[in-house]
């Protein structure tokens, strides 16, 4: 079950949901509407190795936007920390930014209940776009979960991303190796 906007109201009035900043025009019907960072992150070498710490250089975009180039990925990031209790968040790009060629995420659109921080985004484009920090970006959509959970993402001593952050993080799969 996805919980409807009264729901998520609901979860944030006793904590089981946390989003900061919260703007009530941005909940939806069953969904809450997130905004890009002002922060970009793109990988220094153009060869990534997955048994390696990639390192990536940041940049902030400017007040006229930052045009996206095809065949880049990009790491953005939220402006919204969240934090998510009692169901398994789900980020899904906008319809108004797909129609713009820009996929927000590769793999990663499920977060994990106990997942708290902003959210790093795997964005590409089919073409040239200009993006702007703060513009809608994405959407949060929030799952019911069926049963006891055990082990949240925030307690977990080997979870790779809790550090809390306003900038994108780098993929960290070299820590599993």
């Amino acid at each position: 079950m996805i919980l409807t906007d009264k729901k998520i109201l609901e979860a944030i009035a006793v904590g089981e949901i946390v989003i900061e900043p919260f703007r009530r025009e941005c909940l939806g019907t069953n969904s809450y509407d997130v905004h890009l960072g002002k922060y970009l992150g793109v990988y220094v070498d153009r060869v990534l190795d997955a048994k390696k710490h990639n390192a990536i250089e940041l940049l902030e975009i400017p007040e006229e936007g930052f045009v996206l180039q095809p065949g880049t990925l990009y790491l953005g990031v939220t402006e919204e920390y969240t934090e998510t209790h009692q169901t398994v968040p789900f980020l899904e790009g906008k319809s108004s930014v797909g129609r713009l060629g820009i996929d927000i995420h590769a793999t990663a659109g499920k977060g994990d209940v106990g997942f708290s921080n902003t959210w790093t985004l795997e964005i590409s484009c089919v073409h040239p776009v200009r993006v702007y920090a703060g513009m809608p970006i994405g959407q949060l959509i929030y799952f019911v979960v069926d049963g006891a959970v055990e082990n949240y993402y925030n307690r977990k001593p080997g979870a790779k991303y809790n550090q809390r952050t306003d900038k994108p993080v780098e993929s960290m799969m070299w820590k599993n190796f």
